[in-house]
């Protein structure tokens, strides 16, 4: 699969989010700021997996149907895919 450019930039700012977290921690900050960046950091991982298992189905999709195929299995595991990052 190729992973275009939204997804590398995503992967980059959760990067910086990642950092962040971990100056706040060496400045000793409270937790409730560490676990709400934390928890900033969860949501924006869920949307990068969601974006990639969404692209990658499409890719798939497309390449299953111009070969006449069924498509219902690659739904059923992008799914399964999803429920288990969970």
């Amino acid at each position: 699969m190729n992973y275009d450019d939204n997804v590398v930039r995503r992967l980059k700012r959760l990067e910086g989010q990642i950092r962040g977290v971990l100056g706040m921690m060496e400045e000793g900050k409270d937790c409730k700021d560490v676990i709400a960046q934390l928890s900033a950091v969860r949501s924006a991982t869920d949307k990068a997996m969601a974006y990639i298992v969404a692209t990658n189905l499409e890719q798939c999709i497309v390449e299953e149907r111009a070969k006449g195929n069924d498509t219902g299995g690659l739904v059923k595991e992008a799914v399964e895919l999803l429920i288990k990052s969970r």
